[in-house]
Formats: structure tokens, sequence, C-alpha cells
């Protein structure tokens, strides 16, 4: 559906807006990769013409999100007011499709494109797709982040292929892979141990190995990582790389591997062994001279990460530039080296990473959010807002964007603004300790102190390091008439982070029961 809408706006849109076409040509050349002959690559990253074994970075399953949205502005640009988009054989929709129909329903005004769904439609044609075929799909599908395409696919392709053969071993390894990123583990840990069944050659029994650690390290859920599974499934992978006779596929392969039981040590709170683990894997991808530019980017750009987080971060920087100069068109290490730069104190420097990032890709939510934080330590509101406002509309789950601004509103008294906020938030994460921090301040604001102490009760007792719960907590104790349990609560709130506007309430409470000299010394801190 993508490729057709384009295929039908594409052409006419170059003849009169060619910068228009140019700006989205990330977008455009994926979702429609037969326009590529009008649309010239802008934006190219460095894994572009490397062959099939080098290109070893999968997108995350947000890449489609982000080209949707990219998309969606395009269509919002070039298309006049009053048309109509009528989509047929909505119920045989890839993911892909459903996705970003619904972003361009969410985002671009039915005055514009009025879109119309249909279940029903003409009969696709027969698939006869052969094994080849097939395969340069799978390629360019994960290449694109297209992850439930590449799982279906490359499933179909497994069905023409005899089990254990090259061929049919490649279709597992893709199928396998965006299955773990889609987080479909059950069934991608069914393919690797498929593999294992089918196979004897020693790289595919290493790259399964590999795979199933990573089944277990990369879990989000911290609580269904088995990471002593995950370690006795990447010991067997190095174990077995170490024995593979081709030198330069064993430094690539015990690099790869090294890498990957760096993140296990890391996770176990190890990070001096990780990082030693990296370093390894670099000395080894020395030996494959200019080959694996992409290998050598991942393994500085996790060596960054490490040094980072053990406080070496001069250094840090040093391998960020490294790995941005392979690839000045990657925008995930400049999101990366700016939250170091803004952890420095660095804001200039952050902010201008995190909108080269927003220049070198698809949309971004991530840059905007992170430079609407640099905006509010800067005293800029509006624009913070209104980075957070693109986050929103460019991720309507993304949570921590509404508590910000949900914040943000309630501080400049637009309350009904900031409880909007508040509600979509609690709609996607109910448990949320600052959005129901927020809400008790609202509820504060508005007289309601029942329903603000037990949204207060709630989210100290879901965050009881949360200061700024403690501290609106005071003041509604306050406004209750309990001065001694406001007292009580922003001392509290001031012991987990002192700030000038936590002394002055308490200088307030103390004041209000006569304790003169200590509210005094309050006003004293509060004033610095």
């Amino acid at each position: 559906m993508g490729a057709a809408l384009l295929a039908h706006l594409v052409p006419a849109v170059l003849e009169r807006s060619a910068d228009l076409v140019a700006r989205h040509d990330i977008e455009i050349r994926a979702v429609a990769p037969e326009l590529r002959r009008l649309v010239p690559a802008r934006r190219v990253t460095v894994d572009a013409d490397l062959p099939e074994d080098e290109r070893i970075l999968v997108p995350a399953p947000r890449r489609t999100l982000r080209l949707a949205n990219g998309i969606a502005e395009f269509v919002r640009t070039a298309v006049p007011p009053g048309h109509d988009l009528a989509v047929c054989n909505g119920d045989q929709a890839d993911p892909t499709d459903v996705e970003l129909i619904g972003v361009l329903m969410r985002r671009v005004p039915p005055a514009t494109l009025a879109i119309t769904l249909y279940s029903g439609g003409p009969e696709p044609p027969p698939d006869t797709r052969d094994a080849a075929e097939l395969w340069t799909l799978v390629d360019r599908c994960v290449h694109e982040g297209f992850l439930h395409a590449v799982a279906e696919l490359a499933g179909r392709g497994l069905t023409l292929s005899e089990p254990g053969g090259e061929q049919w071993w490649r279709f597992a390894q893709r199928a396998a892979t965006a299955l773990g990123g889609l987080g479909r583990r059950g069934e991608a840990r069914e393919l690797w141990e498929q593999a294992r069944r089918a196979s004897r050659d020693p790289a595919v029994h290493a790259a399964s190995a590999y795979g199933l650690a990573m089944l277990d390290a990369r879990d989000p859920d911290p609580e269904r990582r088995d990471l002593g599974r995950a370690r006795g499934w990447i010991n067997e992978a190095i174990a077995i790389s170490t024995l593979l006779p081709d030198p330069a596929q064993r430094a690539f392969k015990l690099g790869f591997d090294r890498n990957g039981l760096a993140l296990i040590e890391f996770r176990q709170g190890r990070p001096d062994r990780a990082l030693a683990l990296v370093e390894s894997a670099i000395e080894l991808a020395r030996e494959l001279g200019e080959r694996h530019p992409v290998h050598r980017m991942v393994l500085l750009a996790n060596r960054a990460q490490l040094l980072a987080a053990t406080g070496r971060a001069k250094e840090a920087l040093e391998d960020y530039a490294a790995a941005i100069a392979i690839d000045p068109m990657f925008p995930d290490h400049y999101l990366d080296r700016g939250n170091l730069l803004a952890r420095l104190g660095r804001d200039a420097e952050a902010l201008a990473d995190y909108e080269t990032a927003l220049r070198v890709g698809p949309p971004l939510p991530e840059a905007h959010y992170n430079r609407a934080e640099l905006r509010i330590a800067a005293g800029d509101v509006e624009g913070a807002l209104a980075d957070l406002g693109r986050v929103v509309e460019l991720d309507p789950s993304f949570v921590d964007a509404y508590v910000n601004r949900a914040g943000l509103l309630a501080a400049l008294e637009r309350d009904d603004e900031a409880r909007a906020d508040v509600t979509a938030g609690l709609a996607l994460k109910p448990d949320s300790p600052h959005l129901l921090t927020v809400l008790g301040q609202l509820e504060t604001a508005a007289g309601r102190l029942p329903e603000a102490r037990r949204a207060l009760d709630a989210a100290i007792g879901l965050a009881p390091g949360l200061a700024a719960a403690w501290g609106n907590r005071g003041v509604l104790r306050y406004e209750a008439g309990d001065l001694a349990g406001a007292v009580a609560d922003l001392t509290q709130a001031i012991t987990l982070e002192p700030q000038p506007d936590l002394y002055a309430n308490r200088a307030v409470a103390l004041r209000a029961l006569g304790r003169t000299a200590e509210a005094e010394a309050d006003d004293e801190r509060a004033s610095r």
C-alpha cells in the first residue's frame, strides 16, 4: 500500500518540489524501492554497498514507525486538500502497512486525505515466488528493518529449501533473528534449535549458540532474563569460533561472540570484564583490514558506552567520534554521544549531536525528547514544550514525554492541558509514579484533597525515592492543615533531592508551627 501510494505521488511532486522528495529520500526508497531510479540516495549509510556477510546490523522494530512518520509528513505536505484514498484487502495487510495506515490516519488531516479502509477487494495474484526471489526480498527487508516481512518471507523460504543446506540456513538465520527482534522468542528459540539439529557445520552451531544466548541477554524484561543460560550458550559459541579454520572468519566471529559475552558481563554487574572483552574484540578486528567496517563501528560504540559507564568520559568521547567517522549517517551514535555530553554539562555540544541525529535519518522521537530536557535545563520552556509535543505526535505511546510535558504544563498552571497528558500517560502506564505525582499536584490545586492524597500515596508506594512525590504530598498536607506531616514529608524530599522550592515550602510550614528560627534558616537556604 505504501509503495502504491508513493508511486502515485512522487513523480508529480518531483516536478514541482524536488527538495521535498530529497528530504524524505530514506523513507521513500525504503517503502517504494521501484522509485529508487527517480529518488537519489542523499543520506547513505556505510553498509549500503557492503557484501551480505558484512551487513550485520538489523534495525530495531521501531524503525518502521520512523519510516511511517516520514511518509506521513511527506504526504501531508505533498497532497493538496480534498483527496481520497481507498485501501482494499485491509484484512490481508502486512503489519508495516497497518502501521503506516494508522500513522497516516492520525497525522494527515482528513480534509487533506480522507482514508477509507475496506476489508475486501480484488483477489491478489497467486504467490509463485521461488527461493531465489524470496531471498532477494528477505535481504532487502532485513536491511530496511521490516522484521514481520522477514519472518514471513524467510519462513516461506524454509519450506522451499533442504533442511540443513546452505540456503535453508540463510533463511533460518534471518527468520530467527527477526523473530527475536519482534519479541517472538519462543519461535526464535525453536528455529535456532532446528538449525542445531539439522546441521553439522561449526559456523552454524556457533551462530545458533550466539542467537540463543542473545534471546536471554537482550530480553527487555529483567525478570525473564536467564543470564546463566545465556553465558552457557555464548561460551559454546566462543569455543566453536576459536576452532574455525579460516583466519578472517575466526577473527570476525570470535570478536562478535566476545562482544556478546561483554553484554552478559555488563548485565551481571562486571563492567571491567565487559570492557576487556570488547577491547579484545577490537584487537581481533584489526586482523580484518578494511573489511567489516560496521563490525568495527559497533565495537567502538560499545566500548564508548562501557568507558562512559566506568567514568572514562574523555576516552568514551574519542570512541564515539571514531564510530561516527566510520558512518556519519548512523543516528544512534549521535544520540548516545549527546547523552554523554549532556551528563558532562556540555549542553551546546549535546544539542548539536541531537540535531544531527534528527537530520541524518527519519523522524526520531528520542532526539526530540532529549533536546527537550536540555531546553528545560536552559529555561526554554516553550522550546521544550514544542519538542515534547513533537515526541507525542511521532509516538503517542512515549510515556516519559507525557510525564515531562504534564509537569511543565502544571508548573505553568495550564492545568487542563496537564490533566489531559496525565490521563493519556496513565492509560498507557497506570503505575507511573511520576504521572501520579503530577496528578496529585493537580488535584491539590483543584482542592480535591482526598483524591490528591490517594495519588501521592500511590506514587510514594511505587517509588519511595521520588523527591517530587514527597514534596507534593508535603504541600497537600499543609493545605489539609497537617503542619507536622507537611514538615516531615518536605524534610524527606529535601533529604532525597535538596531544591530551593522545597526549602521555601518547608519554611512556610515551620513558620506556621511557630518554629521561626528553623523557618528563617530554610529561607536562607532557598535564596542561595
